[in-house]
């Protein structure tokens, strides 16, 4: 047991492992146990070392099930967890909350909703639908299926919540796109006396990014701030992305400054936040100082931020540099959002012939708004005979979507194919096809106070 809390690889626990059945010990339940949790549910999970340990057991019990459903439901094949479950009933070992807890969490991952309430079914029949810490995780799964009616159903039936279950119905709010309706929970967990923890901020702020709440941010950053919540990085990570979401990048940026620790998702933020806002300058300086950082390397999401900011600086050298430092110098396979990027900034240059050729040279399957991309490009620089190339292949993909018939009508009015005008706007007519309607804005929809 002492070698065994010292394990911290799986090549220390196979050799532990080892000596376990050299010693007679392979049949000890609290023994193996503590075997089959290191390879099941640590971070150095093997799961099929799990599985060959597990199926030597004669006489598994319901925490060593539980440990196997646990595992699976971290996996790419979580559904394994229910295998488990159905042998576990089979063998006559009754099913407790922790069985369910795992069980409802793989539901939601899977996104079955038969499989959730079957679960949800069998945890009312067992009578375990009052234990807090099943209550919290079908309130959670019912968040991931969308259906934020019955979470907050499953929420109003504690009586006394804990910060777990606020958290938990706040977070189920801003997934299911509720974001005034976080903000309100957030006020009324507050008025109940409950102190907001990292998760509660994080998700709090969210939901602010997500509706423009900056007075309500505001708030937020001065309440925590005479907290020791204030140092906490993925708080202030947090922050910067609101007030950059806001559009007060200022704000974001003192934050920014003011952090005595930083980690590669705080530079990520306030970088991409510079580019979204057009700071071109001030993006490419701060990604010059990450680089500066020993301690830090750049992934694919600082080199979207990058190539955003050079897209919105028109800055087609220093996008390809940058596109080729990603994959040359830190061994980054660029995504489809990385190609996007590059088309268009070569689009939005002029350069339409090459940002056409990087899509057919792309390694994976061109997406409907990469294409939109070139199309655009090709409108903006009246490229008549390349936007109808782009355009057969926007019809494979997306025949009616209608901004496709306008841009490509755009092409032909501005170099004055009105035949072709009115081609593509019959066209349009026959499939049916709508503009959509315009959208609406709204602004300071939250008061930042808490009464």
């Amino acid at each position: 047991m002492s070698l065994l809390k010292k394990c911290s690889t799986m090549k220390d626990l196979k050799q532990i492992h080892a000596h376990v059945i050299q010693s007679g010990f392979e049949q000890n339940l609290f023994v193996i146990g503590k075997v089959i949790v290191f390879c099941a549910v640590s971070e150095q999970r093997d799961i099929d070392y799990a599985v060959s340990v597990f199926e030597n057991i004669g006489n598994p019990d319901g925490f060593l099930w539980n440990t196997m459903i646990r595992g699976f439901g971290d996996t790419n094949d979580p559904q394994k967890a229910f295998e488990y479950y159905n042998r576990m009933q089979a063998k006559g070992l009754v099913a407790d909350d922790f069985t369910f807890s795992f069980l409802v969490k793989v539901s939601g991952q899977l996104s079955s909703v038969l499989l959730g309430k079957q679960m949800h079914g069998s945890i009312l029949k067992h009578g375990l639908d009052t234990r807090l810490f099943v209550k919290n995780n079908l309130i959670h799964m019912y968040g991931l299926f969308d259906d934020i009616e019955t979470a907050r159903q499953l929420f109003e039936e504690i009586s006394s919540p804990e910060l777990v279950a606020w958290n938990t119905i706040i977070s189920c709010c801003v997934y299911c796109g509720k974001f005034k309706e976080a903000l309100d929970l957030f006020s009324t967990m507050l008025k109940f006396g409950m102190e907001p923890d990292e998760a509660t901020l994080v998700v709090t702020l969210a939901a602010c990014s997500a509706v423009g709440a900056l007075d309500f941010g505001r708030w937020i950053h001065y309440c925590i701030s005479h907290t020791g919540l204030g140092s906490i990085i993925k708080v202030n990570n947090a922050l910067i992305d609101m007030y950059a979401k806001c559009g007060a990048v200022e704000e974001a940026y003192e934050t920014f400054r003011r952090m005595n620790q930083r980690n590669i998702v705080t530079w990520n933020t306030m970088i991409s936040g510079l580019a979204n806002h057009g700071q071109t300058n001030q993006a490419l300086v701060l990604f010059s100082r990450m680089l500066e950082q020993n301690h830090l390397e750049p992934d694919d999401i600082t080199f979207l931020g990058v190539l955003c900011a050079c897209s919105h600086g028109g800055m087609v050298d220093e996008g390809r540099r940058y596109f080729d430092m990603m994959s040359k110098e830190y061994h980054i396979k660029p995504t489809i959002k990385h190609y996007g990027c590059m088309v268009d900034i070569l689009g939005r240059a002029g350069f339409v012939v090459e940002a056409y050729e990087l899509i057919r040279s792309m390694p994976m399957e061109c997406n409907a708004i990469v294409w939109r991309i070139s199309l655009a490009a090709c409108r903006l620089h009246g490229n008549v005979e390349l936007g109808e190339q782009v355009r057969k292949h926007l019809l494979e993909l997306a025949p009616d979507h209608s901004s496709d018939y306008v841009l490509l009508s755009n092409i032909y009015a501005s170099v004055g194919q009105w035949n072709e005008v009115a081609r593509e706007r019959k066209s349009m007519q026959k499939r049916r096809v709508k503009k959509p309607e315009p959208g609406n804005s709204f602004i300071g929809m939250h008061s930042n106070k808490r009464d």
